[in-house]
């Protein structure tokens, strides 16, 4: 089947793969575009989780400031500075800020979460699941999905991504990562908002 040459450029510039692998993808899928963007997708997330073994030490720190009342410094690290100056690397950043701006996550990911915070929150669960009589043998399976959804709604990796809910943030990070053909990491953030007593 024969394949135009723009859908070629195209699936070439969203996905980050050479003009031969594209046009090839594309021949697989018998010319169908989502197929062929679906295919490269797998393909670019199984080589990006591979890749996070890696060290990512370049990188850069983004701001984002939301009508002088929020205001959030992000460092997010890759592999190289050369992909560290490339305008979908900053664009990634940018995008990470401004979630961070409007989501108010407390921490990086489920590992960041120091123990005695869980284990209150578990305490807390338990009680409440007591007091609403479920079934003492479910008890253990009840908090835990509690506790999951708890801290999946407080983690920025695990967290919804604003302008595409259908993802997490963590997604977002391991598609720039299968763009950019590098380890790409979110290391720390902070946000401050006007008024607001830590």
């Amino acid at each position: 089947m024969k394949v135009s040459i723009e859908d070629v450029k195209r699936l070439k510039n969203l996905t980050g793969v050479g003009l031969t692998d594209a046009k090839k993808a594309l021949e697989e899928a018998d010319g169908n575009f989502d197929n062929a963007l679906e295919a490269m997708r797998k393909k670019g997330l199984t080589k990006a989780e591979k890749r996070g073994e890696r060290e990512a030490r370049a990188g850069m720190v983004g701001t984002y400031n939301h009508d002088g009342r929020i205001g959030v410094l992000v460092e997010v690290n890759c592999e190289t500075d050369f992909v560290a100056r490339t305008d979908g690397f900053a664009d990634l950043v940018k995008d990470i800020a401004m979630h961070i701006a409007a989501s108010s996550p407390e921490f990086l990911s489920v590992d960041d979460i120091p123990e005695d915070v869980t284990a209150a929150k578990k305490a807390e669960f338990s009680e409440k699941a007591k007091a609403e009589g479920k079934p003492e043998k479910m008890l253990g399976n009840i908090v835990d999905g509690m506790l999951k959804k708890h801290f999946a709604e407080r983690c920025l990796l695990s967290q919804p991504f604003i302008k595409n809910p259908d993802q997490t943030v963590g997604d977002l990070v391991k598609e720039g990562n299968a763009k950019m053909g590098e380890n790409v990491v979110v290391r720390r953030f902070s946000r401050i908002a006007l008024g607001e007593v830590a």
